[in-house]
């Protein structure tokens, strides 16, 4: 394909065409406007002018025949009667002469014949009409009749003569107007058809330039743009025609290199993300080892290891019971350090199974009511609360998703933490209570405890993390992190709110059901939740005491003789930790 000649773009080569093409219209229009302004012109002059001229002359001819007539007619009879016709004829003569006169501003050829006319026929009347008419009335017809000579007949003749030469001047002129009109029409016609030429070879003109700077450039970037389409992304996208054209193929091939860069880039990524993804393969199928051997040493731990264990306790415990006091106060404690090692070691085998059980034994979420889980864990901590005469509450608790089991032990671990690490000089109060906060429920568990620093906040949820020795509060230390496991399951977060004033709070949040954010967002927002505060402060106690309020902590029996380590929620360990 040969490039387009010149720099002209193709709003301008357009433009000059229809530039030119309107100027030779607008021509042809106004000649064929005047044409048709002089044509109807020289039809008026046919139909206003030659026509009643033609009609008057006739009308002229028979005045002056009517004169003759009469004249001829009164020197045979003598009676004034036959002398009516003469003076009508005159008459008749004058005003057909006048009305002429009208008509003959743009044909003075006519109105000269119409002179010669009125002049000949003026001479006939004083040379033949009134002496005739005169001798008549005088001397009778026979005198009146001598008059009407061969010579009075040629005198009349030469009227009748001027009268033929003003008709053939007047047809002249007639066919004249006749002849400017059909030469107009024809021109007129002749305009027509070069502005129909004009038009379409304007139109030709217009197709083979669009087709020629528009159609083939166009085909040609297309054809340029299907190979690129059809992957081969390194063809440079060429273009001819007008600039325009140039700017669009230029536009057209810098998106060709930005697509071929941005698809180098993703190869590239792609060939990473396979390698990422190959390493990623090979992990898991480590971690799927790993876990295999993880079930397999949960599967000794809980069997193998317990029936050892159990009977290193037990006879521990044989000794204890049957020898104590008979060895000396050494043999004693070392007896006691053995059970207690041996009691200890169970507790942290069975936490460890519980821990590596959460989320991968499960039956499946589903709506779990906290108030009824609420219920469980009291029973469950009764006998602790029943030793530290701690007091158990909360606020009405809502429906979520999960599973029962889980949710149990986690608040069961909440309730328990608070009771082992209350202060020694107040009795312990745990109060529990949740707000709604976007579309997931804030579940707190408050206590006036001992509280944590600030600076171990974050440590309390890492297994086996302690922050007191295991003689001022017993536990293996995993009682937390099972919280933390248990809530990252269920999708939420937890936390330790440490700007309270009193004790500790420990927050976490679970999702919301989808019923229970739209019903919020419904509601009065005089009946909303409290937002959060800005230093994570929350008035879920002040609120509190507008919900229905639920205690575990009222009129229980006596405190037991010593704190329970461990209880049940269902088949699930439930472990303080």
């Amino acid at each position: 394909m040969k490039p387009v000649s010149g720099g002209w773009s193709l709003r301008r080569r357009v433009i000059t065409l229809l530039t030119i093409v309107g100027v030779l219209l607008i021509g042809l229009a106004t000649a064929e406007a005047a044409m048709a302004a002089r044509n109807r012109t020289q039809i008026d002059a046919i139909l206003n002018q030659t026509g009643p001229l033609r009609v008057q002359s006739q009308e002229l001819l028979n005045a002056v025949l009517d004169q003759e007539t009469a004249v001829r007619g009164y020197a045979v009879s003598g009676d004034p009667a036959d002398l009516g016709p003469y003076q009508a004829g005159l008459d008749q003569e004058k005003a057909t002469i006048a009305a002429m006169r009208g008509l003959l501003d743009d044909y003075p050829q006519i109105g000269q014949e119409l002179r010669v006319v009125e002049e000949t026929a003026e001479q006939w009347r004083e040379s033949v009409a009134e002496p005739v008419i005169a001798t008549t009335e005088q001397d009778g017809t026979r005198a009146g009749q001598a008059l009407v000579t061969e010579q009075a007949r040629q005198r009349f003749d030469e009227v009748r003569s001027a009268v033929g030469d003003l008709q053939e001047e007047i047809l002249a002129a007639r066919e004249k107007s006749a002849a400017n009109v059909r030469n107009s029409s024809n021109l007129l016609v002749l305009l027509l058809i070069i502005a129909a030429l004009v038009v379409v070879v304007a139109g030709a003109v217009l197709l083979l330039s669009l087709d020629r700077m528009v159609i083939r450039p166009l085909t040609g970037l297309a054809t340029q743009v299907r190979e690129v389409a059809e992957g081969d992304y390194q063809h440079r996208i060429a273009t001819v025609g007008p600039p325009e054209f140039i700017r669009l193929g230029d536009d057209v091939d810098a998106m060709r290199q930005k697509i071929a860069s941005d698809l180098a880039e993703v190869r590239e990524a792609r060939e990473r993300i396979e390698w990422v993804n190959s390493q990623l393969q090979k992990q898991a199928e480590e971690l799927t080892r790993s876990n295999r051997d993880l079930e397999q040493f949960a599967y000794v731990a809980s069997h193998d290891l317990q029936e050892p264990l159990r009977k290193v306790a037990s006879f521990c415990q044989l000794l204890q019971r049957r020898y104590a006091g008979q060895l000396d106060e050494r043999a004693d404690q070392y007896i006691a350090f053995a059970v207690d090692g041996a009691q200890r070691m169970q507790r942290l085998i069975n936490d460890l199974l519980a821990f590596s059980r959460i989320g991968r034994l499960t039956t499946g979420f589903v709506d779990v009511d906290l108030n009824k889980v609420m219920g469980d864990v009291a029973g469950q901590t009764e006998a602790a609360r029943q030793y530290a005469d701690a007091e158990l509450t909360w606020t009405e608790l809502p429906v979520i998703r999960g599973e029962e089991p889980l949710l149990t032990n986690l608040l069961a671990n909440l309730v328990s933490n608070s009771i082992k690490f209350r202060r020694p000089d107040a009795p312990a109060k745990v109060h529990i209570s949740a707000r709604l906060v976007g579309a997931e429920w804030e579940i707190s568990c408050q206590d006036n405890g001992i509280g944590i620093e600030p600076e171990f906040a974050d440590k309390i949820f890492v297994i086996f993390q302690r922050l007191h020795s295991k003689d001022a509060y017993p536990g293996t230390g995993i009682g937390l992190a099972i919280v933390k496991k248990i809530v990252e399951y269920h999708g939420g977060r937890v936390w330790v709110d440490t700007d309270v004033p009193e004790g500790t709070a420990i927050r976490f949040t679970l999702p919301a059901r989808p019923e229970d954010v739209e019903a919020a967002a419904a509601a009065d927002p005089a009946e909303q939740p409290q937002p959060a505060t800005a230093e994570g402060t929350t008035p879920a106690d002040e609120a509190s005491s507008a919900l229905p309020e639920h205690s575990a902590g009222a009129d229980q029996p006596d405190r037991a003789d010593g704190p329970p380590e461990s209880g049940r929620t269902g088949d699930m360990r439930e472990t303080v930790g």
